[in-house]
């Protein structure tokens, strides 16, 4: 067959075409990305993404960008409306930075002084609602910007206006919305949560201190019975508080040591999980009668902590690093029964999120990453890579999967990989 002038054009139009179409239908997905807060949509850390790549070439997926200048942190990045959002310290100061998708900077704004002190840096993720990012400093300063231009709306300290002491690697919350409220726990002598308006900044309730101090986790968000409860951890005690007025519900004491509890509180089914370090994890029946409420234990494994890489469940299975000194592997466990599934060492101690039915891992020291397939059994490894080096210190921001993309954040540095199975 002889191949004309004319074919060879049309060949390439029609590769050209199917580029084009391809490309935007990747631009659509990466616009759609929707993950507008730490642990995303549900506070959850799942993704309902499908289609991800199965397993990773040799050397990991393809990295789509790098971008650098975001100042030394620990924070994660939200994604939604198009932009992305994280924090860091730069020039002594706290500052938010809102990208493009394509790694542009579009604005960075001073949200109070940098963090020094032990491990300098920022700790909360922006939490984007509708036109507004909301965010808390590490020294108790919370803002509220508009999203597209960083104008700031409000602020306030919570830790000076309710006498609050800082706790020893700074506040670390980041912030929930519940409606119209903006919900964080200072604790310290006078409240242990409170709500403010989240268009004024004006305080709505608070609730009465539990006599210590904040925690490192963020509040989570539930209904049972009819009750709306936002819980959270302080530095002694898992609370549980009436979202709608403030009532403290309950406040147990959680054991965790030094006293450190990072890993989020994770509601399911009418039953309640933690896990502290060196504590172990506890599940509890949740209890409503009315608007009160009370926890009963169902289990208690004294056998699976986590430091603060955090642990998520799906599938009726617990699944993160065990950091106890019995453990520190990788483990699955039943959710009903707290009884081991699986374990494995495969990749370093470090954070996880979840998509398509794969648990996506980040190791806290050599920046290694590891995939792996969920199963009914437990987890199968399928594949690692490490990052490139240059960022400083541990590799502690949550690792996010938004519009196909894993996002990775380590120091100054922020990697874009495409893991869009397309």
């Amino acid at each position: 067959m002889t191949t004309t002038s004319s074919d060879v054009r049309l060949r390439i139009f029609c590769m050209f075409i199917t580029g084009s179409v391809l490309a935007a239908i990747a631009h659509s997905a990466d616009q759609s990305a929707f993950w507008p807060q730490y642990h995303g949509p549900n506070r959850d850390n799942i993704s309902a993404e499908k289609g991800l790549l199965d397993a990773w070439p040799e050397g990991g997926p393809g990295l789509a960008w790098t971008v650098d200048g975001l100042g030394e942190g620990y924070s994660s990045v939200s994604v939604a409306n198009g932009l992305i959002y994280t924090a860091g310290n730069i020039d002594g100061d706290t500052i938010i930075t809102a990208l493009e998708l394509d790694g542009t900077k579009l604005w960075q704004v001073k949200n109070g002084k940098a963090w020094k002190a032990s491990y300098p840096g920022t700790r909360s993720t922006p939490t984007i609602d509708g036109d507004f990012l909301y965010h808390e400093s590490p020294h108790g300063d919370v803002t509220c910007l508009n999203a597209t231009t960083g104008e700031e709306i409000w602020s306030v300290n919570v830790l000076e206006k309710y006498n609050a002491k800082n706790i020893q690697w700074a506040l670390s919350e980041s912030l929930l919305i519940d409606g119209d409220h903006v919900i964080c726990s200072p604790g310290g002598p006078e409240v242990s949560m409170l709500a403010l308006d989240k268009h004024t900044g004006a305080v709505v309730w608070t609730t009465p201190s539990t006599n210590d101090l904040s925690g490192y986790t963020s509040a989570v968000l539930f209904e049972q019975g009819g009750l709306r409860i936002i819980t959270t951890l302080t530095s002694e005690k898992v609370i549980g508080v009436n979202a709608d007025t403030g009532k403290l519900l309950w406040a147990i004491p959680h054991g965790s040591i030094k006293p450190q509890s990072a890993a989020n509180p994770i509601y399911h089914d009418g039953h309640l999980l933690i896990v502290t370090l060196n504590w172990g994890s506890e599940l509890w029946k949740v209890n409503v009668t009315g608007d009160k409420a009370s926890l009963k234990t169902v289990w208690h494994n004294d056998e699976f902590s986590n430091h603060h890489g955090g642990v998520l469940m799906t599938n009726e299975t617990i699944y993160g690093f065990n950091s106890s000194r019995k453990g520190r592997k990788w483990d699955a466990l039943d959710w009903a029964t707290g009884k081991l599934k699986d374990s494995g060492t495969d990749v370093e101690r470090g954070s996880v999120t979840y998509a398509d039915e794969k648990l996506y891992l980040l190791g806290a020291k050599k920046g290694q990453v590891g995939l792996m397939q969920t199963t009914e059994s437990g987890f199968e490894f399928k594949s690692t890579f490490n990052i490139p080096k240059g960022g400083k210190g541990p590799s502690w921001a949550h690792p996010v999967i938004a519009g196909g993309h894993l996002y990775i954040r380590h120091g100054v540095f922020l990697y874009k990989y495409d893991v869009s199975g397309s």
